[in-house]
């Protein structure tokens, strides 16, 4: 149930900040939360925090007083969220066989969401506005689910983790192409060093080494750095 109530806020709360910043920037902020939890994890090497830190003075620029702090409390809350939900999944994977506890757990947080923001939408509802919810509800959870099912399948938990480190320049570059959102250097410089730490943090506490194609990830392992966001 908590981990339902969980993954909805973390969505919601992302979407709420992308209205406001630029996808590259919320992105980053978001990415603070799992990059936490893989900090604490770790071997506690001070240099990574600190450049995570860095990272996120670069990226809101509190010296220009320009930046929608609005959107940043929704995109650190995102961050919480995003750590809270890797976290449960945990505790769920190590206490429900299989996949059963995320199932229900997606259940419970489409009802949440449209408990939190569906009075909003009564009244304005259309067939295409239908369709498009229909399809950011695949694209959002369970596309990006199955594909880290199968990427954990096939690569170690390092390289996993350095690959979803890499999240907030993708989003960045989608930004640009995308929505023509052009980054100032010092977001570009922010938004490296959001990555490089998360890169750090991932090869310094990641495990193991890569896995045959048929053997499956456990739960607990797939947490790492995880999230259908």
């Amino acid at each position: 149930m908590v981990l339902g109530v969980v993954t909805a806020g973390m969505t919601l709360l992302f979407m709420a900040a992308v209205e406001r910043l630029p996808l590259g920037t919320a992105s980053a902020l978001e990415f603070l939360g799992p990059l936490t939890v893989a900090l604490l994890r770790g071997r506690g090497r001070v240099l990574w925090p600190v450049l995570a830190g860095v990272g996120v003075v670069l990226l809101t620029e509190p010296w220009a007083g320009t930046v929608d702090l609005v959107g940043v409390a929704y995109a650190l809350g995102a961050a919480l969220c995003w750590a809270m939900y890797i976290l449960l999944t945990q505790r769920v994977g190590d206490e429900v066989a299989g996949i059963n506890g995320l199932a229900v757990s997606m259940a419970v947080a489409g009802l949440a969401a449209t408990i939190a923001v569906g009075h909003s939408a009564i009244g304005r509802l259309t067939p295409h506005l239908i369709l498009v919810g229909l399809g950011l509800a695949i694209l959002l959870p369970v596309v990006p689910f199955v594909l880290e099912m199968v990427s954990l399948r096939r690569l170690s938990t390092a390289a996993f983790g350095t690959l979803m480190s890499l999240e907030p320049a993708f989003a960045q570059l989608i930004g640009l192409v995308v929505l023509q959102q052009v980054p100032s250097v010092l977001a570009v410089a922010g938004i490296a060093c959001v990555v490089v730490a998360g890169i750090g943090a991932a090869r310094g506490g990641a495990r193991g080494g890569a896995r045959k194609p048929t053997e499956p990830p456990s739960d607990s392992e797939r947490t790492y750095l995880s999230a259908p966001s």
